[in-house]
């Protein structure tokens, strides 16, 4: 009776750490604190977890595995499986995919930006040059076009822009060095203490950040329709470790993309909506930029921009015009199906 007890016990620990060793958990690396920028990851967790019955989890770190602009170095060494970055903190590395971040492409909505993102992401230029970092594009953060807050008198005109320190990243601050200011690729955690010490004038940001990293408690302005861009920040999963998970885990992963989105869509809308109300809350005046103003803008700092790009990038062997043309039929086709 001692050795059957001894056996049922021996074989019920065997099982338990079979059944530990089958389960499978990710380690996500983000940043700041959970946003809106963010909700997508959370529930692509959730979605997974419940597919998989618990057995495939994902353990989210906001700057505890990694800083923000270090997250596709860590995803290349297989420090964790997951990340987020934008592409604008190093475009060295992943330069396909900053025609997502040129100024004055046009997108006009959330929707637009995921399908441009999808399109692009799926393009065989771009997801090699991402396998040299290990990583695989799994899912873009759509956002909105970015505007400024700024502290003193408004800059509503492309001469009040001259001299201006504005934090912008990318195509952005291409954009607005094109008119005379001077932008600055802070990361955007720095962003709050620059302006409350008066290192920057302005700072560009989708609405999400503004509210999640303070810099809309510093501003007396914001921008309602300068409109120059945004950026791209995709989530990536590490590529050994994509390959290392089972059929049923795979496709837990790739089936609730979609879902992930657009929850992440509904609830970016619901910000969107409130913003207006944030604004007078806070006291934050609403700039509206005159039509002429904004013609000056793109036309100085949209296509001479965009040619300068497919030249640069052409000249690095990437076959730009093609990634290029490829962003604008996709705004076509998203167009002509809705």
């Amino acid at each position: 009776m001692k050795r059957l007890t001894t056996t049922l016990c021996v074989a019920a620990l065997t099982t338990a750490f079979a059944t530990e060793a089958m389960a499978t958990e990710w380690n996500v690396s983000l940043w700041g604190k959970r946003r809106a920028f963010t909700e997508h990851v959370h529930k692509l967790a959730d979605l997974v977890a419940e597919r998989t019955n618990g057995e495939f989890t994902m353990n989210i770190s906001y700057g505890g595995l990694s800083k923000n602009t270090e997250n596709l170095d860590g995803i290349s060494i297989g420090a964790f499986e997951m990340a987020q970055f934008c592409a604008g903190y190093h475009p060295d590395k992943n330069r396909a995919i900053t025609v997502l971040e040129l100024p004055f492409i046009g997108v006009n909505t959330l929707a637009e930006e995921v399908a441009v993102s999808n399109a692009i992401y799926a393009h065989p230029a771009v997801a090699d040059e991402m396998a040299q970092w290990n990583a695989r594009l799994l899912m873009t953060t759509p956002m909105p076009q970015y505007n400024l807050v700024g502290t003193g008198a408004p800059r509503d005109t492309l001469a009040s822009f001259d001299g201006m320190r504005v934090r912008a990243t990318g195509g952005i601050g291409k954009a607005f060095e094109a008119v005379g200011a001077v932008p600055t690729s802070m990361t955007a955690s720095e962003v709050y203490q620059a302006m409350e010490a008066g290192v920057i004038d302005t700072a560009s940001f989708a609405q999400h950040a503004h509210l999640s990293f303070g810099t809309i408690n510093e501003a007396d302005w914001w921008t309602a329709n300068l409109n120059p861009g945004t950026v791209n920040c995709p989530v990536v999963v590490n590529i050994d470790a994509y390959d290392m998970l089972t059929d049923d885990e795979r496709a837990a992963l790739d089936g609730s993309i979609d879902e992930a989105i657009a929850y992440y869509l509904e609830n970016y809308g619901a910000l969107l909506q409130k913003w207006d109300s944030v604004l007078a809350e806070k006291g934050v005046q609403k700039v509206v930029i005159a039509d002429e103003e904004l013609a000056k803008f793109k036309e100085v700092g949209g296509d001479p921009i965009h040619q300068a790009w497919i030249a640069d990038m052409a000249g690095q062997g990437l076959p730009a015009q093609e990634l290029y043309d490829l962003v604008y039929s996709t705004l076509a086709e998203a167009r002509a199906s809705n």
